[in-house]
């Protein structure tokens, strides 16, 4: 099956996910499944909240992964699949498979591992070059690869050890000429001259090439043995195996195995294009978290590149999608919300219903396709009416909205009333606690350099709660920074319903901290941070990078 019919699709909310934007997601990509049998797949823009994090829990399903940019990547392209070859091998057999395969570079592994590359342009400089007559020696040339440089045979010796000493030279003069120049370990290429064979046995060379396939005497063959001296014969003549013994040269010897340019899975095409520009290579070897070869790609590649399908659930608003929706091919719009700002390039199934809540669309599109909702996908969805509608007090929950709800109760075998009081304390459990309960109920210790902080945080939907917790936590905290031995402590109030956080600091540099990092004017009396309601992966980042300046 090609790539293109198991493309997945995915479905996703908006930033800062609530409970309907994920459940939602969950349910409706289990539906699509169902009808079509292909994969779609349920994704989440950011990071989730307590109440979320509990109906997920509540229902043993496991969280999204997070989709956080939609342009395209290395992995939505089709990379030439290019075997590896070891760095052992010579040049002649990197060449051939390259023509074979039609290839111009050839990634150079070690157990699957990236190496190095080589490519035609490396090969070929080693024709242009000139080179001493030791370079065999220097690159450590195997025997057998010498053997098939030339098309020869190894009569006799180990075509697995190595020319590790000596130089290459064509025996052409006479006997008395030869002992001048051929040295002990040398490699001697010659012809069908008996005293050219006796010469370099005395010499004590490392390995003889007989040319035109001449004939090699019992008597050499036995001396080569005593003496552990390779014999090779070849049917060229001495011009052609002195010009193709190169060849024979591993590919070690000139790959380039420094300041590699790789790219991964996960880069973006766009930051892709921008190194490629750079760079006058032909393909780019493309390499896992773990140096692994997975592939190569290239510019002509890049303009073939499928762009990823997604269908957005409960947002229409450009502002309050994944990063790169433009460059995304959107093929459905399932929400409850006023018109915003999304353009697609093509027509799309949106369905658009003014109703209290998205889940409620998708309970009616199983409805609508005789599909029976599961009593955890019932779950999900009951539990993101009663989130979205705030147990049906919100001005916007409609009697579709309700019936709904108490109707995927009955499937989820949930009792509506309960389920809403759970989901609802989940994240605001505070009631009768200390002050110091409440400051470390959630509460995390960080270093960095020398300063030690650490980090607490409460969320609720509840304005009114939030202040009145901040009346209990605020005084207790500068006890608490000295009683832990911090420099500061940040206390996130999160509200959930408007996705910011009233930030209390406490500490002698901690609120300078704060204005630095987030830009807060120093006239501001409460810091409040629109749109930061993560500590993970929004406050403490942010805090390290401003004590890191």
């Amino acid at each position: 099956m090609s790539k293109e019919k198991i493309r997945k699709v995915y479905v996703v909310g908006h930033k800062n996910p609530d409970t309907d934007s994920v459940c939602s997601a969950i349910a409706y990509a289990a539906l699509k499944t169902k009808l079509t049998n292909m994969p779609y797949e349920a994704r989440r823009a950011g990071q989730l909240n307590e109440e979320t994090q509990y109906v997920l829990e509540r229902f043993g399903v496991k969280p999204p992964r997070l989709l956080s940019d939609l342009r395209e990547q290395i992995k939505d392209l089709e990379l030439k699949e290019v075997d590896g070859i070891k760095s052992s091998v010579s040049i002649r057999t990197a060449w051939e498979k390259m023509q074979e395969s039609n290839i111009h570079t050839l990634p150079v592994t070690r157990n699957g591992k990236l190496e190095g590359v080589i490519t035609i342009g490396d090969i070929a400089k080693t024709y242009m070059e000139i080179y001493d007559s030791t370079i065999l020696s220097k690159a450590r040339t195997q025997y057998r690869n010498i053997a098939r440089a030339v098309d020869g045979e190894v009569l006799t010796g180990n075509e697995h050890s190595y020319l590790l000493k000596g130089k290459v030279v064509i025996a052409a003069s006479s006997r008395i000429l030869m002992s001048d120049f051929i040295s002990r370990d040398d490699l001697v290429i010659m012809g069908d001259r008996k005293d050219a064979q006796t010469c370099a046995l005395e010499m004590n060379a490392s390995c003889m090439v007989v040319c035109q396939n001449a004939a090699v005497s019992d008597e050499v063959i036995k001396k080569a043995q005593e003496r552990q001296i390779v014999i090779i014969r070849t049917p060229h003549d001495t011009f052609t195996a002195a010009q193709h013994i190169n060849q024979s040269i591993p590919v070690k010897y000139f790959m380039t195995r420094e300041n590699l340019v790789t790219f991964k899975m996960q880069d973006y095409v766009d930051d892709v294009k921008e190194v490629m520009a750079q760079k006058r290579f032909r393909d780019f070897p493309v390499v896992d978290n773990k140096g692994r070869f997975l592939g190569l790609t290239s510019r002509r590649r890049l303009l073939n590149v499928r762009k990823k399908q997604v269908i957005l659930v409960d947002h229409n608003e450009k502002s309050q999608a994944v990063d790169g929706v433009e460059e995304a091919d959107v093929l459905e719009i399932i929400d409850h919300h006023r018109l915003g700002s999304i353009e697609t390039m093509a027509p799309v199934f949106f369905r658009n219903q003014p109703v209290g809540c998205t889940a409620t669309i998708v309970y009616q599109m199983y409805q609508e396709a005789d599909i029976i909702v599961d009593p955890v996908t019932a779950g999900l969805l009951c539990s993101a009416i009663i989130s979205d509608t705030l147990m049906f007090r919100s001005p916007t929950c409609t009697p579709l909205d309700e019936n709904s709800a108490r109707k995927l109760a009955e499937l989820a075998g949930v009792d509506v009333e309960t389920l809403a009081q759970e989901m609802f304390n989940a994240g605001s459990n505070l009631k009768g606690k200390t002050a110091e309960e409440i400051c470390f109920l959630d509460f995390k210790q960080f270093n960095v350099n020398d300063t030690v902080f650490g980090v607490g945080q409460v969320n609720s939907l509840s304005a009114d709660e939030l202040k009145e917790i901040r009346g209990v936590v605020r005084p207790y905290l500068e006890r608490a920074r000295k009683s832990h031995g911090l420099d500061m402590i940040f206390f996130m109030l999160t509200n959930i319903l408007t996705e910011s956080s009233e930030l209390l600091c406490c500490g002698p540099e901690a609120l300078d901290i704060i204005r630095s990092a987030y830009d807060i004017p120093e006239e501001a009396e409460t810091v409040m941070l629109k749109g930061v309601v993560s500590r993970k992966k929004q406050l403490v980042p942010t805090l390290v990078g401003a004590l890191q300046q």
